[in-house]
């Protein structure tokens, strides 16, 4: 699976995979992609170094990535203190009450809650930046648009391709004003935040819209047939999240999850204001169902919603609140029916792209042969060997 950015990279697949876990990403890398490390989780630029400096001894040399959250517009002189007085009485009610509806215990004193503010701040990522411009990233994913114009040329002076997801060509436009390398065309199908275009209509139309800027395909995507649709599309690669859940690499700690994943159809999921107060697909729950009920209170903005919900969420998640229980994922849940390795998914990704490519070489065969006239067209590849 080469293209041209593949081979300016190093890789052996045109596979990019975005995860939080550092053994999966460098799973990734071993396998012939691109593992990229989500850096949001880190609350200080000491845990993101530790996990690097085991990136680097557990990727055999192979090339990764880092993804960081930089906020589009700069906020200075706010603390996470402001934002927390902003949050109504009433919101804080109906979270009390909906974790109290499903007997979800209190935290233990002492006990961290998750998901903060800080966390979504830049100063926070340039802080992570700082980090890791002493390694050698191949590429610098922003989930939010382009980082802002410092950042990428500094990225670019050590080296670094620079990435940001559009979810349209009005965005992709703005990503290429800003210098980007690589835009990611993030479909509707995605888990996490999306837009509105399923990717199968999003990605040719930012092929078109950054070209020759290189383009990848996002959103439900978890077969190599699905590889070759994007590629045919004009994508120079695939952009990879939710397949890498349920991998036996993937630490999300939590059973009760886990089986959910596992259990959950493509029909299963939802995208919902309740996690961070922006559109984002996850798993449909009683906990998306309650903020989505027009009975309740609605969603607040960002980063207020992520905020209000994060003691929550981590109560829901430590005691595996099984209604309630979730995660970001795509709709290619559907097709995560197992755990398995890294590894194995990136061979049924392999042999699903051949086996397309198969498909369609014995089609242009058969056109090919009627067009000479050396063919009836009806299924005899007279013309055209597969080995070509």
């Amino acid at each position: 699976m080469q293209t041209e950015l593949s081979q300016q990279l190093g890789i052996e697949h045109a596979v990019f995979g975005f995860t939080p876990f550092p053994a999966v990403a460098a799973a990734i890398s071993r396998a012939g992609g691109l593992g990229v490390l989500g850096a949001v989780r880190y609350s200080t630029p000491d845990d993101l170094a530790r996990d690097l400096d085991w990136m680097q001894e557990h990727t055999d040399g192979k090339p990764y990535g880092l993804d960081v959250v930089m906020p589009a517009t700069k906020v200075e002189g706010v603390t996470e203190a402001d934002v927390e007085a902003m949050i109504p009485a009433g919101h804080r009610r109906f979270v009390a009450e909906t974790l109290a509806r499903y007997g979800v215990p209190e935290l233990p004193d002492g006990e961290a809650s998750g998901w903060r503010i800080t966390g979504w701040m830049e100063e926070v990522a340039r802080s992570q930046l700082d980090v890791a411009f002493d390694y050698p990233v191949k590429l610098l994913a922003s989930a939010l648009g382009p980082p802002p114009a410092d950042v990428v040329r500094r990225a670019h002076d050590h080296g670094m391709l620079v990435a940001a997801l559009a979810g349209s060509a009005r965005h992709a436009a703005h990503h290429v004003a800003a210098g980007i390398d690589v835009v990611v065309a993030q479909g509707y199908e995605a888990g996490g935040h999306t837009g509105e275009i399923a990717t199968m209509v999003l990605t040719p139309e930012l092929v078109r819209a950054v070209a020759p800027l290189p383009v990848l395909a996002a959103g439900g995507i978890g077969s190599g047939e699905q590889i070759a649709a994007g590629l045919a599309l004009g994508a120079q690669g695939v952009w990879l999240g939710s397949i890498w859940l349920t991998t036996e690499e993937a630490e999300l700690n939590s059973p009760a999850l886990t089986a959910k994943l596992l259990a959950a159809g493509s029909g299963d999921t939802v995208r919902s204001r309740a996690l961070t107060g922006k559109p984002a697909r996850q798993l449909r729950t009683a906990w998306t169902d309650a903020w989505d009920d027009p009975a309740g209170p609605g969603t607040l903005p960002m980063p207020l919603q992520g905020l209000l919900v994060a003691e929550a969420v981590s109560r829901v998640q430590r005691y595996e609140a099984e209604p309630l229980l979730g995660t970001p994922v795509g709709q290619i849940v559907g097709r995560m029916t197992a755990r398995r390795s890294v590894q194995a998914v990136f061979d049924d990704l392999t042999t699903g792209f051949e086996h397309a490519l198969d498909r369609l070489e014995r089609i242009a065969g058969r056109a090919a042969a009627t067009d000479t006239g050396t063919g009836t067209g009806t299924g005899t590849d007279t013309g055209t060997s597969t080995d070509t």
